[in-house]
Formats: structure tokens, sequence, C-alpha cells
């Protein structure tokens, strides 16, 4: 409108007032608007409201079935109806539903929510149990690994003390290889040569730590977990309180 406005005022034509250039502005963009109007297509929505309206506002004619067998029974236009005469003789308003869904879509909408609720509820519960599951599965995880550094530093305690009291003793070689500390350098042919024999590997470390404490018990009369030695397996029985941490807790 402004640059229509621009291109009037430039028209520089004598004797043609500014009013009158603004008039002729004003009518043309009015023309456009119209133009543009009826050359709109019109939507769904719109064509149906123009039809219902125009239902609405037209009264029943004798080719409409119900107003005919009216007629029949003594009905004119314009009556009341009932057998007094005094009720109202139009419709006093027109409720109109815009949406094309038939009876009951509202409570299939209605439950199709309630189900994608508890579906969600559903996902968020197995999310919420399996965090669960495996927080529970990380702290047992870390706990046994725990207790496996705790057994292993028993048994390298088991392995020292069993080492100096073998020697106390003179005992130059343990009754099993790993009774003892193993040392920092290893002959690779030693354990070339006895590839085929079972190694110290094949024993757990609770094994081993069971099967060394007991023997320190029965040959040296000592209890790691007390660091005592006894005089014999009657001062050992009767002063140790057991033969596990378990049992010194």
């Amino acid at each position: 409108y402004l640059l229509e406005l621009l291109l009037v005022r430039q028209d520089v034509r004598p004797g043609l007032p500014m009013v009158r250039r603004m008039k002729e502005a004003i009518q043309k963009e009015e023309k456009q608007k119209e133009a543009n109007e009826k050359n709109r297509q019109k939507s769904i929505k719109e064509e149906e409201k123009e039809r219902r309206d125009l239902v609405l506002k037209s009264a029943l004619g004798n080719e409409n079935k119900g107003f005919a067998l009216l007629q029949k029974m003594g009905y004119k236009s314009g009556q009341a109806l009932g057998k007094s005469g005094k009720h109202v003789t139009v419709c006093m308003y027109v409720l109109v539903f815009s949406c094309r869904s038939g009876l009951g879509h509202e409570e299939l909408k209605k439950r199709k929510a309630e189900e994608k609720l508890e579906n969600y509820r559903k996902k968020v519960h197995m999310r919420k149990q399996a965090n669960e599951q495996a927080a529970d599965q990380f702290r047992l995880r870390f706990k046994n690994k725990q207790e496996e550094r705790k057994m292993e530093g028993d048994l390298r305690k088991s392995q020292r003390a069993c080492q100096q009291l073998d020697m106390q003793k003179d005992i130059d070689v343990p009754k099993e290889p790993w009774y003892w500390l193993e040392p920092e350098e290893e002959d690779q042919k030693d354990q070339n040569d006895n590839e085929d024999e079972p190694t110290s590997s094949d024993i757990s470390v609770s094994e081993k730590l069971h099967v060394l404490t007991a023997y320190l018990r029965e040959h040296h009369f000592y209890c790691i977990w007390c660091g005592t030695t006894y005089e014999d397996s009657e001062d050992l029985s009767s002063n140790c309180p057991g033969d596990s941490a378990a049992d010194h807790d």
C-alpha cells in the first residue's frame, strides 16, 4: 500500500489533485483485495460452514419427510408443538460438531491415551529395575574384588611366614612351590620343562590360603591372623579363636 502511494505521488500530471490520487490508490487496493478473495480457493471447512449456515437459515419444505409427516398430522408452519400450543416455535440454538469422528471416538481416544501412559510407566519401571540390577551387580563385583585382594594379601603374608618358619627348621625346599613367595626372576627353562605338570595357577587363591594356613597351624603352630607362634597344638587350640579371618573378627 505504501509503495502504491509512493508511485501515485510520483505522478506529476498537471491538474490532478493529491486527494483524488489517494482515492484512486485506495480504490485500486480494495479492488485488488476483492479479486484476490474471489480467486482464492475456499477450504473444505469454509464450504461446509457456508452450506450449513444456508440450510439453517432456510425453513423446512414439503420435500422434508419429517415435515411432511407433521403436516399430515395437522401441523401448520409456524405453529408450536404440543396440545396446548404454548411451546416455542423455533429452535433456540443449534449445536454443531465440526469433528467428523463417530460415536465413542472420545472414549477411544481417552483409552488410547491411558494405554500410552501405562506403557510409558512400564518402560520407566523396567528401566529403573535394569539400573538397580546393574548397580547391584557392580556392588557385588566390587565386593568380590575387595575380598579377592584381601585374600591375596593374606596369602602373601602366609607365604612369607611359611618361608621364615621353614628356614628356621632348616627346610631348604618348600613342601609345595607356592608355599613360599616366588622369586622376582624365574628361569624360563624350568617353566618349559614342567609344561605337562599341574601348576599352582590351577588352584584358586582361597584354596591356597586354606591349605597354607592349615599347614602353618599343624607344622609350626602358627596363626597368621593372631601373628603368634604357639608352643604346641593344645596351646594353639585353646588360645587361638579359629582357623579363619572370620573367626578372628
